[in-house]
């Protein structure tokens, strides 16, 4: 059943909008849904936008031109090319900035009426709480699911809606989390999935105009909460798939055993969401590594002096076709069966994009019996960092 919107009630004194505002907003204004007093609501509201990156700045875009009088912009990153053929608030001239020091400056000069709150720095479970106290709204703009948790998990201690979307490939998600009588990200997933199953955008690709598509939904969600207006995706779990251009809609229930939002909480404080996602965090100790590595430039000295050297590519071959170091294609999900084409007499080199994968493919063959193997370190990013800049980064 469709959730009807609560006009959203804020303890700031009535604003009013001035003659420049009134022509600005003036398309909102003859619409009867929004009008003078719905815009006077715009203005009032302080949403919090956590990420600047693919999701954040069709997010961020488009809250500010719509006149949210306060945007609150958590991030800690710095603008990469990679980010460019998605994140459309930045421009090449950008990268190497700090995302947050170029976002508030494209939005700034897009509305110079709003006010522009940064935090430069990572949401973490000694300052989430402390970060969305002030804001009526958050908007999930992020990437990994320990900060998903922390969101969500903070939003409900709190009591503000959490306004959710995610990329990947060529599908997208949005709904709404965290409003009264309504679901939570841990009622869709009670437990993470274990470290590595899901790959990253960086690691399995996002077409650049999704996160512009789900982003856009998001914004769309934040402003009927704002209003007031029509039926919430509370509830309701928004699922685009962008190869087919099909929306579904999935139900989704409140679980009253939820250890956040449930009838019973367990979880009355934010926890450890790096360990909660069994990931290590990054003051714990390094441990042993159980993988052999080996430096891209002592792999070049090596080939160089003319060792007989096999280089396994355990990438997939659109990948190949990017760059490649020449060497034998199996990508990683393909090894199990293909292992008959590698003999373990001679020494391999396995590499992939970063070394993540062919950390898994060392692992993998160790345990099949292979001892002259090494992880490239760093994959083929640090091949072109250390040995050829020729070589494309992707």
């Amino acid at each position: 059943m469709a959730t009807k919107l609560a006009p959203l009630t804020t303890s700031q004194a009535e604003p009013k909008l001035s003659k420049e505002e009134i022509l600005r907003y003036s398309r909102h204004l003859i619409m009867p849904e929004v009008g003078m007093e719905g815009q006077l609501k715009l203005k009032q509201a302080k949403v919090l936008l956590v990420g600047t990156g693919g999701l954040g700045a069709p997010l961020g875009l488009y809250l500010a031109a719509a006149g949210v009088g306060r945007l609150g912009l958590v991030d800690f990153d710095v603008v990469d090319f990679t980010n460019l053929q998605r994140q459309v608030t930045f421009s090449t001239s950008d990268v190497g900035r700090a995302k947050l020091d170029a976002a508030k400056e494209r939005l700034g000069n897009l509305n110079p009426e709003i006010q522009i709150d940064t935090y430069e720095t990572r949401l973490t479970s000694a300052n989430a709480l402390d970060i969305l106290r002030d804001f009526d709204i958050v908007v999930d703009g992020t990437d990994n699911f320990p900060t998903r948790y922390l969101v969500n998990d903070a939003c409900v201690l709190l009591g503000k809606p959490n306004v959710y979307g995610s990329i990947f490939r060529f599908e997208g998600q949005a709904t709404v989390f965290g409003y009264p009588g309504g679901p939570c990200y841990r009622c869709l997933y009670p437990e993470p999935p274990p470290p590595g199953l899901v790959p990253s955008c960086a690691e399995g690709g996002v077409l650049g105009v999704l996160p512009g598509i789900v982003g856009a939904i998001q914004a769309t969600e934040t402003i009927k909460l704002i209003l007031g207006k029509g039926d919430a995706l509370v509830g309701r779990l928004l699922v685009f798939d962008a190869l087919a251009m099909r929306f579904r809609e999935l139900k989704l229930r409140k679980n009253p055993d939820c250890p956040v939002c449930g009838e019973h909480r367990t979880i009355t404080q934010l926890i450890d969401y790096e360990e909660f996602c069994g990931i290590r965090g990054e003051e714990a100790p390094a441990p042993a590594t159980l993988v052999p590595e080996i430096t891209p430039r002592e792999v070049k000295a090596r080939l160089d002096r003319g060792d007989d050297l096999f280089i396994l590519d355990v990438r997939e071959p659109h990948e190949y076709q990017i760059c490649n170091l020449r060497g034998h294609l199996i990508p990683l999900g393909e090894l199990p069966r293909r292992v008959h084409e590698l003999d373990s007499s001679r020494e391999i080199i396995a590499h992939c994009r970063s070394g993540k994968r062919s950390a898994e493919a060392v692992e993998f063959l160790r345990r099949a019996g292979f001892r002259k193997i090494w992880n490239l370190k760093g994959g083929i990013l640090a091949w072109s960092d250390e040995v050829d800049p020729s070589l494309p980064k992707y």
